[in-house]
């Protein structure tokens, strides 16, 4: 018999090497037909501990791995998009460091030089708005 295939979105990464997985569905209800949201609730063996929260994720039926554990994860369908937001981020923040680091090692010469020019606009600047 083949295991079943079900593809949901990860919900929880705070347990190693478990995933809490979401697999939304649609349902008609019985007596109106409208259609409802339902989900199913999957604890995924995830190896590597490669998926994150709002992952969407390919996962299939396994034997028990443990109470709640009965699936696995073949593969990450699409990454969350806040997670490739939080990377960028930090590189920008690297960077920025970086080019600080930069400028606090130049010698005393050249830093004093330009703090000088800096601070003769912002008394002219106060002045102009009045």
């Amino acid at each position: 018999m083949p295991r079943k295939v079900a593809i949901g979105i990860v919900t929880s990464d705070k347990m190693n090497k478990t995933r809490r997985v979401e697999i939304p569905r649609l349902v008609p209800h019985r007596q109106y037909g409208k259609y409802m949201r339902r989900r199913t609730i999957c604890y995924v063996h995830d190896e590597t501990n490669q998926s994150h929260v709002g992952d969407w994720v390919e996962i299939m039926e396994s034997r028990p791995l443990s109470r709640q554990k009965r699936w696995k994860l073949l593969r990450i369908v699409r990454t969350s998009q806040q997670r490739e937001a939080i990377q960028e981020a930090a590189r920008y923040e690297q960077v920025v460091e970086e080019h600080v680091q930069a400028i606090t090692q130049r010698p005393a010469g050249a830093g004093g030089g330009d703090q000088g020019e800096s601070t003769k606009p912002l008394p002219e600047s106060s002045e102009s708005g009045e």
